[in-house]
This record gives C-alpha cells, structure tokens and sequence, in this order.
C-alpha cells in the first residue's frame, strides 16, 4: 500500500464541523497551516457500534461502503483489526491551569494503562507538557514504571499542546515493532488535558497532520469541569462546550478517535473499558480515489449496509497534487 505524504495549506478552526472542509480565515487574519494529503492510497481504520454502544466486530469487506465527495470507492485492502498490538502515546497536561486538576488526570492515565496494556504485547510511553513536551517514560510494558513516572509529575507553566501531539506523531510513528513476520500495530494518543494551548510554535493543523502521517487516533479526557448538577437527583451534565473542549474534538474527529467528559475519577472507569475495546474491534480499509488529486477538500462516508448501526471514521482529507507546493503564507 502506498504512503500517504501530507502537506498543509489552510486553517481548521476549531469549532467548525468536522465533517465540512475548514472555515477560511476572517478578513485581515494570516492562515495557519492545514491538513492535506498527497495520496495514491487512503487508509481508514474504522469503528462500528450499535445504538447502545456495542461493537460490531462480524462484518465483512462486502458490509462496506465507501464514498468520497458522494461518489463511490472500490475497496483495495480491507481487515478486521480486532487484536493488534498497541503502542500507545500517553500525554498528560501538566501546565499550571490544570493544577487543581492534576491528581484527576494522573488517576485517569493510571487507570487506563492497568485495564489496556498487555505484558509482551502493547508499550506505551508517557509525554508532559507545559512550557514544553518532554518524554518521561519510554516505549515499555512495564504498567509500575508509567505509574511511577505518573505520580512523580507535578504542575506548572505554561501549555505547548500542539508540540506535544506534534512530537508524540513522530515517535509513534517509529514505534518499536512486534518480534516475527508480523509487523502490525494499532498506534494510538490517549490525551489527557483541558485542551488549551498558549505556548505552541505549532498549529493545531500541524498536529493533526502529524498525526494522521503516523496512523494513530487521538483519545481525548476532558479536564475541564464545566458542569451542572440539578436538585431534582438527576445525573451530572456538562452544560457548555469551553474552546478547549472544542480543540479536542477537533483532534479526535478528524483522526477517528473519540473524546470523553468524565465528571469524577470514578467515571472514568467505563470509558477507559471502551477505549480498550475499541481499539481491539475495529477495521482497516484502504481505496485509491478515483479522481485525480486537485487540491481540494474531499468528504469521506464510510457506510454499511446494516441498519440502526453509527461508523466511525475520519472525515475527509485534502487531494493535494503530487507536483504543487505547500504554502502557509
């Protein structure tokens, strides 16, 4: 299968709908960098669930539809991921505007990495970030060193978001490799943070295409406790979306992943369980675009021909020609 090189161009905001091309920028306003894609090749991994969150794991390529800008795809490359190796990019906000919130987020990674990793068949390695990001654990299945590294970790300064997602990419994408003829691994970001970011020399564009480049999702944990709770004993509810919040949807819609607004550390416990199924219940398809690359946003719909179930994906890309040249000015 043919790499996919990418490229950028123009800003996504970061509160347009993921699955429209990005807003261009206000009157006066210099762009950012954005997503596009050099491709012969498009790669999809893609999760499927019912109405009550179960996932499908027993399809077929033949379930399958692809469409690009609403015109169908023929399917090159088609498998049902369901157990592959993980290698997984923990990234913890350490800045100071989540310090009061800091021993929630180091729970939560604690607690994801006991119920995910598999000792001799996933590694994670665990990235801070506040000024800057910096590497304090590496690739290991050892879940008592992560831990350690975890608790060890204290808040301050500022927050370089894009830069950690940036070079978390990078090192993902050279992830160490399964022993034997199989090479395969799920690669994924499990970020933990209210989504600010106020010290990158990076885009969130460019972290998004980091990403992309590197194969892996972004799961998303809100820190941000934006909720209410009412008199009448009903269950806590997020009553505003904050621009943080916002960014890291942005993060996980375009890549495939999900981002989650857990209330206390006692409710992280379902979601991390389907995180963890999720990745071992998914499927991979590839097609090569039968329109020749024209620089412009393309919409992907990836459906399938059973009723009442929700498929997830990412939404679209940008068909850049092989031959044309980036610009961010």
């Amino acid at each position: 299968m043919a790499a996919v090189r990418a490229q950028v161009s123009k800003p996504i905001a970061p509160d347009a709908d993921a699955s429209q091309a990005p807003a261009e920028p206000a009157p006066g306003q210099k762009p950012n960098p954005a997503i596009r894609v050099t491709t012969q090749t498009v790669p999809l991994t893609i999760t499927v669930s019912d109405k009550k969150h179960n996932f499908i794991t027993d399809l077929g390529q033949r379930d399958f539809r692809v469409l690009e800008n609403g015109v169908p795809q023929d399917i090159s490359f088609f498998s049902a991921e369901t157990d592959l190796p993980l290698r997984i990019a923990v990234l913890i906000d350490t800045s100071n505007s989540i310090r009061p919130r800091l021993q929630f987020e180091q729970d939560a990674a604690i607690d994801f990495l006991n119920r995910v990793i598999r000792p001799l068949k996933d590694q994670a390695f665990l990235m801070t970030f506040d000024n800057e990001p910096q590497v304090i654990q590496d690739y290991t299945e050892d879940v008592g060193l992560l831990s350690d590294a975890i608790r060890d970790q204290r808040a301050g300064g500022g927050t370089a978001l894009n830069d950690a997602l940036y070079m978390a990419s990078e090192k993902l994408l050279n992830a160490p490799l399964p022993k034997g003829t199989d090479k395969d691994v799920r690669r994924v970001v499990v970020l933990i943070s209210d989504g600010n970011d106020n010290l990158s020399d990076r885009a969130p564009s460019d972290a998004i295409e980091a990403i992309i480049r590197s194969g892996a999702a972004v799961y998303a944990i809100s820190t941000n406790t934006d909720w209410i709770t009412l008199d009448q004993g009903e269950a806590p509810r997020k009553y505003e979306f904050t621009e943080g919040d916002k960014i890291l949807m942005q993060f996980s819609d375009q890549t495939g992943g999900r981002t989650f607004f857990p209330y206390r550390v006692e409710d992280l416990g379902e979601s991390f369980v389907q995180i963890g199924t999720e990745l071992r219940s998914q499927y991979f398809i590839a097609y090569t675009p039968t329109a020749a690359p024209d620089g412009k946003y393309r919409k992907i719909d990836v459906q399938v021909d059973r009723k009442g179930l929700i498929v997830r994906t990412r939404r679209g890309y940008y068909a850049k020609a092989p031959d044309a040249v980036a610009s961010s000015d």
